[in-house]
């Protein structure tokens, strides 16, 4: 899309950390973060599936110490702090079956990884693809606002739940939040839909509980309004919920994890993988990039598209698009993204400058549920090149 829209309305939604999908993401870089933990080194590519009271760990791993990892300890710990510790609903972390097909993994994809190895004699990407990230104006994260408050309204949700406010509330949720934007600015909230699994509760109790934490919620934003529309538990029910009511899978949460369906996606997913898979860390520094841009005032909105071969440490092509929200035409910041010295794509750049390898005050399990991006914990949400930014566009400009 080349141009902002004047008038339309656009939702999208994010689904909780007891999601069955959102489970398999925390399982598999809780696994990531303790393979970090004894060797910063380590090639990582977990995936976890979950169904009725069972979870199941496969994909490739090489990691100095992996001998002292117990994947399935993991896997019940954090099944626990998510909340399924209730033997009625299908599925509990002091239950549930599990079975472990990890292997190590395949030396021709590491021969072009490893630094010092393969054609080119520095780390390479750890795929073929494209990456993009995105920032926009419409909120202070510099999020979309359909994501940013379809994950506020679940972060509380999931407070509220574990401090035993609601206490008839279970882990299972997802939420969806629409807006109707008007030269591209975002004016009114339309609709909220929130489904969220509990207890064998009147429903009417269930309605009068959820529309008041998401107005408790949403009222700061600003964009409510008396037609504001509220659908929950849209079914009638939700009883039936997890793994138990929807097997799980790593991965298949990538528009929640991103940008809510704003801007363009290259397809690949986050959770499960090590820093040197240009999917993950590539997607991270591509928002570090374009977060940066929009911070320092030099466009409203800006995605930046970066793409790699497997095994070549330099990006095939880096493109750079503001929608005609940019102050200067979009070749000049492509230009200083490219060649001004202040963003360096190469794998082990990136890892370095986000320090992935070795992440501090935080942990890849953090990004597996209410998005990875939008929260300041995260390296990628830094904006510590908007000075320089303002500086080489002012010089090429």
């Amino acid at each position: 899309m080349s141009k902002l829209l004047t008038n339309h309305v656009f939702t999208s939604e994010s689904v909780s950390e007891g999601h069955p999908d959102k489970i398999c993401d925390q399982i598999s870089d809780a696994i990531l973060d303790a393979c970090l933990k004894a060797d910063p080194k380590s090639h990582v590519g977990c995936e976890t599936l979950v169904g009725p009271n069972l979870v199941v760990n496969a994909g490739e791993i090489t990691c100095e110490g992996w001998e002292s990892i117990n994947p399935e300890a993991i896997a019940r710990k954090v099944v626990k702090n998510i909340g399924y510790v209730h033997n009625d609903i299908g599925f509990s972390f002091e239950t549930f079956g599990y079975i472990n097909w990890i292997h190590g993994q395949s030396g021709d994809i590491a021969q072009g990884v490893n630094e010092g190895q393969g054609l080119y004699k520095e780390q390479g990407a750890g795929d073929q693809g494209m990456m993009f990230g995105y920032a926009s104006d419409e909120t202070p994260e510099l999020m979309p606002a359909t994501i940013q408050y379809s994950h506020d309204l679940l972060m509380e949700l999931a407070r509220i739940r574990k401090a035993g406010e609601i206490a008839y509330l279970r882990p299972d949720s997802k939420s969806q939040v629409s807006i109707r934007y008007e030269n591209g600015a975002p004016v009114a909230i339309t609709n909220v839909v929130i489904s969220h699994q509990t207890e064998a509760v009147p429903l009417t109790r269930i309605r009068k509980d959820l529309i008041a934490v998401a107005q408790k919620i949403l009222e700061s934003t600003g964009l409510l309004t008396g037609k504001t529309k509220y659908y929950i538990n849209p079914t009638g029910r939700f009883v039936t919920g997890g793994p138990y009511g929807d097997s799980g899978l790593t991965g298949r949460k990538i528009i929640v994890d991103s940008y809510g369906g704003v801007g363009s996606h290259g397809g690949g997913a986050f959770s499960g993988k090590d820093p040197t898979k240009v999917d993950r860390s590539a997607a991270y520094y591509a928002r570090y990039v374009a977060k940066n841009i929009v911070a320092s005032g030099l466009a409203k909105r800006c995605e930046l598209q970066v793409a790699y071969a497997i095994g070549v440490a330099r990006p095939m092509s880096i493109n750079v698009s503001t929608f005609g929200t940019g102050v200067v035409d979009d070749a000049i910041l492509q230009r200083v993204v490219e060649s001004s010295g202040l963003f360096d794509f190469r794998p082990a750049a990136i890892m370095a400058s986000l320090g992935l390898s070795r992440p501090r005050g935080w942990c890849y399990q953090d990004t597996a549920a209410y998005g990875h991006f939008g929260r300041k914990m995260f390296p990628w949400e830094k904006t510590d090149k908007v000075r320089d930014l303002k500086n080489e566009v002012a010089a090429k400009a």
